[in-house]
């Protein structure tokens, strides 16, 4: 593939390069499979100081963390780590530090599920939200 927007895309190498058009589709259709539909973060101004409410889930009110996926999507994972045996494989994320392209400082976290190895049954894991959500339902 050439072209002008043929590029290497994703917050990690995925050793490919992809046109927009086709980034998108690969990255709609990792994001649909792994449950990553989250709205990103809001943008915040560095200079400003105003208090910022923690992100909590729309439907059953209980604190989230919102991260970026490798594929530059966004999940909604829950507060706390779990161990990997009390976590189902479909909604076992890790939380990766991601360095600058020049340096060793980490400066990024990215969410990116866990396949292939499995963890150990003691390793933490941080599980999709969607795994515990709860929909608060009105009263009778």
């Amino acid at each position: 593939m050439a072209g002008p927007t043929v590029r290497g895309r994703g917050r990690i190498d995925f050793m490919t390069r992809l046109c927009e058009a086709c980034w998108n589709e690969y990255a709609n259709h990792m994001a649909e499979a792994d449950g990553a539909t989250a709205a990103p973060r809001p943008e915040f101004d560095a200079d400003d100081v105003t208090w910022v409410e923690p992100p909590v889930c729309p439907d059953c009110g209980t604190s989230i963390r919102v991260y970026p996926t490798a594929y530059d999507r966004w999940v909604s994972l829950d507060a706390l780590e779990l161990p990997a045996k009390d976590v189902p494989r479909p909604f076992s994320w890790r939380l990766v530090r991601l360095p600058a392209r020049s340096s060793l400082v980490p400066v990024d976290i990215v969410a990116v599920r866990v396949r292939g190895i499995d963890p150990l049954p003691g390793d933490p894991v941080v599980p999709a939200h969607s795994m515990s959500c709860v929909p608060e339902w009105g009263e009778p």
